[in-house]
Formats: C-alpha cells, sequence, structure tokens
C-alpha cells in the first residue's frame, strides 16, 4: 500500500497557499510506512511535503489568527522536513490555536502519529482533517491504510475508491487497491486495478499472487 506524509513521499500534484508539493515513492505491499518510519514494509507511501510555498508577512506585531497560523504551520513543516518532529508537532498545535480546522495541520499531526506507530491518534487527526475537507486527498490515502491495517478493508477499500475518483492518475492507490481487492477474493477487479498501476507507473514491482488452493 502506500501512504501520503509531508516528508519524501508525496503526491505528483501541488497543494497550494502554504501547503507543500512532494514527490511519491513506491513499493509493492500491502501495508504501509512513511519516509521517516524505522522499519520499511514495503508498501507505497505519500508525502504531502518537500517544497513549501512559504507566505511571509512583515512584522510580529498585530497578526491576525490567519497571520499566526500560518506562520506555525511553516515553521511547522520547516522542522518537519528536517525530521525534527516534536517541533514540527508543537508548531503545529500552535497553528490549530488560531485555526482549529486548519486541514493541514492536521494531516501532518496524522502523519507524524502514523510515522511513531500511533495508529489511533492518526485517524483522529485525518478525520478531523476530513471533516474540513471531505475530498483531501492524503488523508483519505493515509486512512486507508490505517483502516486496512485495523482489519477493515471494506472500508479501506472504499476510501481507496473514493480517492481514486478524485486522483485518477494516482498508480499506488490503484496498486493498493488491487492488492487488497485481492487479498479479499477479488481476484478479476483486483488484477485489473493492479494492471492500471502498472500502465501508470511500469517501474512497479508487484508480488505474484499465491494459486488458489
Amino acid at each position: 500500500q502506500t501512504r501520503r506524509t509531508p516528508l519524501t513521499v508525496g503526491p505528483d500534484w501541488a497543494l497550494f497557499a502554504t501547503d507543500l508539493i512532494g514527490e511519491k515513492t513506491m513499493s509493492t505491499s500491502l501495508l504501509t510506512t512513511i519516509t521517516h518510519a524505522p522499519r520499511r514494509v514495503r508498501l507505497s507511501r505519500y508525502a504531502a511535503a518537500a517544497v513549501l510555498v512559504a507566505v511571509v508577512v512583515a512584522g510580529c506585531a498585530g497578526k491576525t489568527d490567519a497571520q499566526q497560523a500560518t506562520d506555525a504551520l511553516n515553521a511547522g513543516l520547516q522542522a518537519h522536513v528536517t525530521g525534527d518532529l516534536a517541533t514540527a508537532s508543537t508548531d503545529y498545535q500552535l497553528c490549530l490555536k488560531h485555526d482549529p480546522t486548519n486541514k493541514f495541520c492536521l494531516y501532518n499531526l496524522g502523519l507524524i502519529a502514523q510515522t511513531q506507530g500511533n495508529a489511533a491518534t492518526a485517524e483522529n487527526d485525518y478525520r478531523l482533517a476530513l471533516v474540513t475537507d471531505p475530498n483531501y486527498p492524503p488523508a483519505i490515502f493515509n486512512l486507508a491504510i490505517i483502516r486496512t491495517q485495523a482489519g477493515s478493508p471494506q472500508e479501506a477499500i472504499a476510501l481507496y475508491q473514493q480517492f481514486l475518483l478524485l486522483s485518477p492518475n494516482d498508480a499506488g492507490g490503484h496498486l493498493n487497491l488491487g492488492l487488497l481487492l485481492r487479498a479479499n477474493g477479488n481476484t478479476v477487479n483486483g488484477d485489473a486495478a493492479i494492471a492500471t498501476a502498472l500502465q501508470l507507473n511500469p517501474k512497479l514491482s508487484v508480488p505474484v499472487a499465491s494459486p488458489a488452493p
């Protein structure tokens, strides 16, 4: 599977306003990891950062909540990219004090929690981000990974399908969906999704399906 992270793995599209641009890497299995996770579980992941569009606000005094939220988000992204997750988390929390529904901060906090193996917190943060923007692809994608790992394949399949409606050319999404469908007995549709993933990215390495007993 794949996961989206504000660090070195990310989408092929750019988010604007204080969000960042990422690049994607893929691997082949059904679970997912984040770029900086200590273990690599052979899955694709998604990063929501790498290049940040910084918004510079002149002066320190008299800033609005929106300006202070932007400053905190940008500081958090800079810390996140360097791997200082504690500082990044503090900055994102500060951002949320000024903008409680900021989907970027909620998503990035979810990503940190997912990186650290705290799936429950990550899921909560992703769901909060999706309350703000129900069609936010990185949060949908990573939530699908968490629901797969939680043993809820049908929910995960629905999330991947939602993700692919928004990002139909995302090879990692098709790959994760195909592997999940195949693992749950839907070989025909699973193989079709994997074939689409390979068309979009021929460099993907896909595990060979085990023969039926």
